[in-house]
């Protein structure tokens, strides 16, 4: 049985439940490419992961955008290399490195009220501000 692949300290992914297809892949590669189906692409079902908690599943979801099914399945595509391990790996990467950006929650804000004395300092430098608008202006000439 191959080894988990570790996403954070705490959270590590069965391989079993990434699930491999090699296409052929267009772009460059001679005769090769019309032979070999050396692109991989590779379906994660991440709403019936059990390794991955809930909060994790969701922030995935959205970061993945076009690449989940309506089924809750990331579909990832490499081809970028010309050998069939280089793209396996390289999909592997982006769906580790998508699932870690997935695990860091997000900060929550919390509220704070500016002190009376950024208040006045903020009004005084808006009151000064305008006295130095207001002497720009032209007076009309009196009659």
């Amino acid at each position: 049985m191959a080894e988990p692949i570790e996403i954070t300290g705490t959270i590590a992914l069965d391989p079993a439940e990434i699930e491999f297809s090699f296409v052929r892949s267009s772009g460059p590669g001679g005769q090769n490419v019309n032979k070999v189906s050396t692109a991989v692409q590779i379906r994660f079902d991440l709403k019936q992961s059990p390794s991955l908690p809930a909060g994790l599943k969701t922030r995935a979801a959205v970061l993945a955008g076009s690449r989940l099914t309506n089924d809750g399945v990331i579909v990832l595509t490499a081809s970028s290399f010309r050998s069939q391990l280089q793209n396996r790996q390289d999909a592997v990467a982006r769906l580790v490195a998508l699932l870690q950006q997935a695990a860091i929650p997000p900060k929550h804000r919390r509220k704070t009220r500016p002190s009376l004395s950024a208040k006045r300092k903020r009004v005084d430098a808006k009151t000064r501000r305008g006295a130095i608008k207001s002497l720009r202006r032209t007076k009309p000439p009196s009659e």
